[in-house]
């Protein structure tokens, strides 16, 4: 997720604004169905008392599967939701960079010990700013002391309300994105703290087509999603439009007022997010491209070893610590779980699974105003806590660890 301006705060839960609807099991056996009872109330408390126009959830247990909805995919038609529904990820495609690299380190083509400076000569330079200073694992880790770009009041500036209108189908180049970040000073030396910054990971893509010598989308597309059949997972590039079957996406533009009025933002340009957050997906696709990652078919030893060494996280969701392109929570039953989640205008979204890849779980929310944190969070502890009673309040704060606002997320 893209850490937002923190003068930028999430919208109160909304009025029910649908009404929800029945669970759709496909792929599952009935018993696999009735076991996600827990998940389905989720959804549809999601609905009816957290505002969303839709969610849509997806748990993989193995080769069993089920998936269940809430609320519409388009609240002109009335459409439901379906598990073909492709949708943004956002800063889930932080994942899919990280792994491109880690796996160009296990072919010796680099080192996570190598600087940014070494492949990217002068472009982390000014305002304190070091690329000499600076490892690429400090870059998957968040541990660079770069600054965000997405803070730099100019950007923010075309990504809420009227300027997000005004700015929407704009094209942006990573290398323009960079030099934003580098007009402003970093939020520490590096190594000595921890923040998420998307520029982090911009930077990982273009390292990433430097050491190749090929577009990260090519990368990416030959290295996971060929190999492990994602027919639904693609990166968009400067194309403004979902291709294959979508649902509608809408957004208050990032506006914390609740009265805010609601837009159809599904047609926009993500190139302000880039490898940080531009790929678009289904939850049956990333739920098999994680449990790939998590079980070790897409790593080898050292790397994965790499990726799951996770280092606490600072201001930011609670009880989450981040490894190197991966998120690690852990939950109220005290089971940890990892993944990654995404924001973007229109899309809310979130995956987590056990450690082995044997199970996982997915949810995307069509509407980015609601409590994506409370949402996800209840979703997950239906899957991964049922026996022990785990929370599942929406949009309340009963929740001790959550507080009543938290800084908006993109991408």
């Amino acid at each position: 997720m893209l850490r937002r301006s923190r003068a930028v705060l999430t919208a109160s839960i909304a009025a029910m604004v649908m009404v929800a609807a029945p669970a759709v099991s496909q792929g599952a056996s009935p018993d696999t169905a009735t076991k996600n009872d827990a998940v389905q109330r989720v959804l549809d408390r999601a609905v009816s008392e957290g505002g969303a126009p839709g969610i849509l959830a997806e748990v993989k247990k193995g080769s069993a599967r089920w998936f269940g909805t809430a609320g519409v995919a388009d609240t002109s038609s009335g459409r439901k939701l379906t598990s073909r529904d492709r949708y943004r990820i956002g800063s889930t495609t932080k994942t899919f960079t990280a792994t491109v690299l880690l796996q160009l380190v296990g072919e010796g083509r680099l080192s996570l010990d190598d600087t940014v400076e070494k492949w990217l000569p002068g472009v982390v330079t000014g305002n304190g700013h070091d690329g000499g200073a600076i490892t690429v694992r400090q870059l998957l880790n968040h541990t660079s002391g770069i600054f965000n770009y997405t803070n730099d009041p100019d950007i923010l500036a075309k990504l809420v309300g009227q300027g997000f209108l005004d700015h929407r189908f704009d094209s942006v180049s990573p290398e323009e994105l960079v030099k934003t970040a580098m007009s402003h000073a970093p939020d520490f030396a590096p190594g000595t703290s921890w923040a998420y910054s998307n520029t982090n990971f911009i930077l990982a893509g273009m390292l990433a087509e430097k050491v190749t010598g090929r577009s990260l989308a090519t990368e990416v597309t030959r290295r996971i999603i060929v190999p492990l059949g994602l027919s639904n997972t693609y990166l968009p590039g400067r194309s403004t439009s979902i291709s294959g079957p979508h649902g509608r996406a809408y957004s208050k533009l990032m506006v914390a007022d609740p009265a805010a009025p609601v837009h159809d933002v599904t047609e926009m340009s993500a190139t302000w997010a880039g490898s940080a957050g531009d790929m678009i997906s289904t939850a049956g696709d990333i739920n098999r491209f994680y449990s790939a990652l998590l079980s070790g078919r897409l790593l080898r030893a050292a790397e994965q070893k790499a990726m799951f060494t996770a280092v606490p996280t600072v201001n930011w969701i609670p009880n989450t610590a981040y490894g190197l392109g991966m998120i690690a929570q852990k939950l109220s039953c005290g089971v940890q779980v990892w993944g990654h989640g995404g924001t973007i205008h229109g899309s809310l979204s979130w995956t987590m699974g056990q450690r082995d890849g044997s199970k996982l779980a997915s949810v995307n929310i069509n509407g980015d105003w609601v409590d994506q944190g409370g949402i996800s969070t209840a979703a997950m502890e239906a899957v991964f806590c049922p026996a022990s009673g785990a929370r599942t309040d929406i949009g309340g704060e009963p929740a001790a660890d959550r507080p009543a606002t938290r800084p908006l997320q993109l991408s």
